[in-house]
């Protein structure tokens, strides 16, 4: 098996499109949720959001990256400047921790037959090469932490602690019991 991760770009939409599926990954989501004020994202769930999603995939940088395994389009993760995610400072959970100049990483979404494999992994490791690219020296992310149980694959979209562990983020931050906020720097970039 081989994984490879890309930028989505508006040539990469239709890949996107096949890892999202017809609902548009968590009911018409289409990653939108952190992006946009809570009535603006209800209100576009479906359509709209994947129009709004479309519409930023032509903009650069790209909203974040799509996974292929063995060539299949199998994952997508959403990496931007956490400016870019006005819901994440109304959330009391994932609150700023500090003014660090942060990129955020906000969703994960693997299809089901690649998962298990790495994809997810293979995502994040993408995002912090990609972050860097881009001159950053933050990242950080807002996971589930099981706490030794098992968590359902739907509901783990902000991804599981353990990936970000292994991709060597550490925890800053813990407002809720299966919650952590970690993050990671990656080392002096050029800008």
């Amino acid at each position: 098996m081989s994984i490879e991760v890309h930028p989505l770009t508006a040539a990469r939409w239709p890949d996107l499109e096949a890892v999202m599926g017809e609902r548009g990954g968590s009911g018409g989501c289409w990653c939108m949720l952190w992006r946009l004020p809570a009535k603006a994202w209800e209100a576009g769930k479906g359509a709209p959001n994947r129009a709004a999603l479309r519409e930023r995939a032509s903009q650069d940088p790209p909203p974040g990256l799509v996974a292929y395994l063995d060539s299949v389009p199998s994952g997508w993760i959403s990496v931007a400047k956490r400016d870019e995610f006005p819901r994440l400072d109304a959330s009391r959970v994932m609150a700023r921790v500090d003014d660090a100049p942060v990129w955020s990483v906000t969703c994960f979404l693997v299809k089901a037959g690649a998962r298990g494999k790495g994809v997810a992994g293979a995502l994040l490791d993408a995002a912090c090469d990609f972050v860097a690219a881009q001159g950053s020296e933050w990242i950080e992310g807002y996971p589930v932490d099981p706490l030794g149980g098992r968590y359902a694959a739907g509901f783990a979209w902000t991804g599981l602690k353990s990936v970000f562990d292994r991709s060597g983020f550490t925890e800053v931050a813990r407002r809720s019991e299966k919650r952590p906020i970690m993050r990671k720097h990656l080392g002096r970039v050029a800008t």
